[in-house]
């Protein structure tokens, strides 16, 4: 029998399941493309960035999920103490995902679309490598994230609803 817990919990690990496949999609095709030829490659995706970016996307739905997740969390609170705990690891690496975008991205982010590009090139560079590397691990944090949605759920399936 569907529920409300069995669908907010489902709910959370579906969205969360698209933003790790946005985030894997930025990996894949964005990234290359905005390394291809620095500057040039940077210069023409400020130029296609200017009605929205990729951080309109993320802005909204990653709040969103924050919130499903401790929405989740509250009405899942006395099935049972494994769901409770994975319910709380998912929030706790969505907000830490929210963390590690704000400390370690955002920085990279100014310097790659708003900084200036004359003479920087240097520094341009460095902040795309680091954030293509770094966004692999960002992917695999949100994975995790996934998987005690996922496990949340396949334990709540098997439990009686109260």
């Amino acid at each position: 029998m569907l529920t409300i817990r069995k669908l907010t919990v489902a709910s959370a690990a579906i969205l969360a399941s698209g933003l790790l496949f946005a985030n894997v999609y930025n990996s894949i095709v964005d990234v290359p493309n905005w390394g291809h030829s620095i500057p040039a490659s940077l210069i023409a995706a400020r130029e296609y960035f200017q009605a929205a970016d990729p951080g309109t996307f993320y802005r909204v739905l990653s709040p969103a999920l924050q919130v499903l997740t401790l929405f989740a969390v509250v009405i899942c609170w006395t099935v049972n103490s494994r769901v409770r705990y994975l319910l709380i690891a998912a929030l706790f690496i969505s907000v830490s995902v929210d963390v590690f975008t704000f400390g370690y991205f955002y920085p990279r982010n100014e310097i790659m679309f708003r900084s200036s590009l004359d003479g920087n090139i240097d520094a341009v560079t460095a902040a795309w490598s680091q954030w293509k590397s770094m966004n692999w691990v960002r992917s695999a944090l949100i994975a995790a994230g996934v998987l005690c949605d996922f496990l949340a759920l396949d334990r709540l399936r098997s439990t009686s609803d109260r």
